[in-house]
């Protein structure tokens, strides 16, 4: 099983699992991990999409369905999850959580 509490391992895997599905990420951004279906992932895109208008982040969406099924397993509990290059912010969060990502 992953430690995904280690961040710089996570998103390595999580990246090169995309990559092995066509979805190339970019490094620098922000993910929002999350699935079709997820009004709980939909209202953390919304937040990102007004966080996103005051500071200055790109972020990616990256649906857990394309993860392994170690990965997906372990992150199915925890989604919606924002993942910065240093920092993991799993769910529920506010707009002054991800302000502490900054």
């Amino acid at each position: 099983m992953t430690d995904i509490t280690n961040i710089t391992a996570t998103r390595h895997l999580i990246s090169q699992q995309a990559y092995a599905s066509n979805t190339p990420l970019d490094t620098q951004s922000w993910w929002l991990l999350g699935t079709a279906g997820c009004h709980l992932c939909n209202d953390a895109e919304q937040m990102l999409q007004l966080f996103k208008g005051v500071y200055p982040i790109d972020f990616q969406l990256v649906d857990i369905a394309d993860f392994d099924e170690q990965l997906m397993t372990q992150f199915a509990t925890l989604i919606p999850v924002v993942i910065t290059p240093k920092k993991q912010l799993n769910f529920p969060f506010s707009l002054v959580d991800l302000q502490q990502l900054i």
